[in-house]
């Protein structure tokens, strides 16, 4: 069955190109599109979507409120926020409010393509590095009024899941955090599987999120 994607972007044109990249996919189909995102909301209460690409800057409503409101119902379409900036602060707003990543709108074709793929599959798609650029930057402007239940939440993990999880914070793949912690890979899957599990995150992107909010990690990637 093909991926059933939704552009929302206040640009026709920038709509019209990503449409014909996709449809020239033979698992992808444009089943929607939107020029805000009070207008996406509406489209998606009678189109079944799989993955929505997400700008943020947009009049009505922005991508991030949009997307903020998109992953609060019972099983959303999966969002990949657009940007036009690297170090976007909606960008980071938008990992917050429940996007699977973030890419920037001028990404080659090849590299959306696999995005949108991985977004589907479940996968996040924000290079850790650049994740932690943005929570560097953003993170004291944005402080989280659920710190505290979350505190809590970490406090069920094992020591184990708390090192990988700190890993995870810190930018490392699952071979690199077998290799540093003497595990299998298949073994660091299973223990990060466990963490979003236990703290209800989708993706390692939130788990880097929460690792800043906490405190377990502190702004520049160190151990809080």
């Amino acid at each position: 069955m093909a991926i059933r994607v939704m552009l929302v972007d206040d640009q026709v044109l920038l709509r019209t190109g990503f449409r014909m990249v996709l449809a020239a996919q033979p698992d992808m189909e444009v089943v929607a599109e939107a020029g805000d995102g009070a207008e996406a909301i509406e489209i998606l209460r009678s189109t079944a979507v799989d993955v929505v690409l997400m700008d943020v800057r947009m009049p009505r409503l922005d991508g991030v409120e949009a997307t903020r409101r998109i992953c609060a119902q019972p099983d959303p379409p999966k969002v990949l926020i657009l940007t036009t900036f690297d170090l976007d602060e909606y960008a980071f707003s938008g990992l917050k409010a429940g996007a699977s990543g973030f890419m920037l709108k001028d990404v080659p074709p090849a590299e959306l393509l696999s995005a949108i793929r991985s977004v589907h599959s479940g996968d996040a798609v924000v290079a850790p590095s650049t994740t932690r650029r943005l929570l560097d930057r953003f993170s004291p402007m944005l402080p989280s009024s659920e710190k505290e239940p979350k505190n809590k939440h970490i406090q069920k993990l094992t020591e184990r899941e708390r090192e990988v999880m700190l890993l995870v914070a810190q930018g490392l793949s699952n071979g690199e955090i077998a290799a540093r912690l003497v595990l299998s890979e298949a073994t660091v899957k299973t223990h990060v599987g466990r963490i979003l599990t236990k703290l209800s995150l989708r993706d390692r992107v939130q788990v880097v999120v929460l690792a800043y909010e906490t405190g377990l990690v502190r702004a520049g990637g160190g151990a809080g």
